[in-house]
């Protein structure tokens, strides 16, 4: 027997417009599997009369939130306004409604999730996010459920598609950042103002989700280390090739007890390593739990019809559930028992320098790293000399962030000027 339910959208870009189209093509299908068929009575728009390639119908399309915040028959609201505000309010006002939510929203998400999981459960609502990380990929389900067997240790993410394609583009064919950057704006996959992207923020947002999940409990976003892509240079990603590595922007987190490390940054990793096969616009995550050992998901991270698989996945469990699932942990903005943040992480290093071309440099160098404590494992010398000074690539062993920095910092820039430095994984 079929249940009709009944749906609406707060805004209809370009995912709102693919879940629209997934409902209504594949909508018979969805049906005969779940036993359910989807209405959507309302889609809030900026403007009724700007032209659109979904032919709506005249009475779908409305300006005001509260035709269907307040109506009284839209059962499940779906989000796709993008942004903080004024999405927030608007899922926030939707779960006090009673209606179960369903968004893709990271940003409201990551920064408000305690106060919707607090209003959700207040109410009775269901509040679903499958598609707020890593598009089409299940990774929200397979941490809620399907890993709730595994004591979750370390996660290693390729959560931006932005920035994959570009450093991929940049490692195969050894082209320059800005170039890259360009083209890719060009094609549709970054955006006029790619900061979010490039900077490292948005896969800052989708850690927050992640780690949270991953160690049951609230990693606030305050707490992630954000460093993005838009430092990085063709030459370090060539050197690194040579030493076999290979240059992502890696989400990461890990747990030791209390203890917590969330980073995004550019990060070398072997180039034998799953993750350093994950090319183009794709998306991974790569996780090790107690039970599970190694685990790696790949697929589409963005784009309108894989997202609006998962929302469409989400609409179907939201509707199925005798019970909404809430996660476990203290969602609170100051929990009682809270994970500590490390900001001191241990990995090793690739530093590239212009070193002086004379004797003694290297020892000097050497030292200023050895009085912090900081191991080197391999020097190698680049290119030739030019202007008395000549490019020297250093990998140290495993050493402390705050270690590392004050070794940088203690470098005499007449001898040795820093030109890059960039965090390793060899896990």
């Amino acid at each position: 027997m079929t249940r009709d339910i009944t749906i609406g959208f707060l805004g209809c870009g370009n995912v709102g417009g693919g879940v629209w189209r997934l409902l209504k093509g594949f909508g018979d299908d969805i049906e005969h599997r779940a036993g359910l068929r989807f209405h959507i009575r309302k889609v809030l728009v900026r403007s009724l009369t700007k032209q659109r390639d979904i032919p709506f119908p005249a009475d779908v399309l409305t300006t005001d939130a509260d035709d269907i915040i307040n109506n009284p028959d839209i059962q499940i609201v779906a989000e796709f306004l993008g942004g903080e505000e004024p999405a927030y309010t608007l899922l926030k006002r939707a779960l006090a409604a009673g209606k179960t939510v369903v968004t893709a929203n990271k940003v409201a998400f990551a920064l408000h999730w305690h106060e919707l999981q607090k209003t959700a459960k207040e109410s009775g609502a269901g509040l679903y996010y499958e598609a707020a990380v890593c598009g089409a990929i299940p990774i929200i389900h397979s941490l809620e459920e399907s890993l709730q067997a595994n004591r979750i240790d370390k996660i290693y993410g390729i959560v931006n598609g932005t920035t994959n394609y570009i450093l991929t583009r940049m490692s195969k064919n050894n082209e320059d950042y800005e170039a890259v950057l360009r083209d890719a704006q060009r094609l549709g996959l970054a955006e006029p103002d790619p900061a979010a992207d490039v900077e490292g923020l948005d896969a800052a947002y989708k850690l927050s989700i992640l780690a949270s999940l991953a160690f049951h409990g609230r990693v606030p976003f305050e707490d992630v280390y954000v460093e993005g892509i838009t430092r990085v240079n063709a030459e370090d990603i060539r050197c690194g090739q040579e030493l076999g590595y290979t240059l992502k922007l890696l989400a990461i987190a890990k747990r030791d007890g209390l203890n917590v490390e969330t980073r995004v940054h550019p990060t070398f990793v072997r180039s034998d390593h799953p993750l350093a096969n994950v090319s183009g616009s794709f998306n991974a995550v790569y996780l090790h739990g107690h039970a599970c050992k190694e685990m790696m998901f790949l697929g589409r991270g963005a784009g309108d019809l894989p997202t609006a698989s998962a929302i469409v996945s989400d609409l179907e469990r939201a509707a199925l559930a005798c019970q909404h699932y809430y996660p476990t942990f203290e969602n609170e903005l100051n929990p009682r028992v809270a994970l500590r943040r490390n900001t001191d992480w241990q990995c090793p290093f690739y530093i590239r320098m212009l070193a002086k071309d004379a004797p003694g440099v290297l020892s000097r160098v050497a030292k200023c790293f050895a009085d912090e404590n900081v191991s080197i494992a391999a020097v190698q010398q680049k290119g030739e000399v030019q202007d008395g000074r000549v490019a020297l690539v250093v990998i140290t062993h495993q050493a402390s962030e705050k270690a590392m920095q004050r070794a940088i910092t203690a470098l005499d820039q007449d001898i040795a000027k820093l030109e890059s430095i960039i965090r390793v994984e060899r896990e």
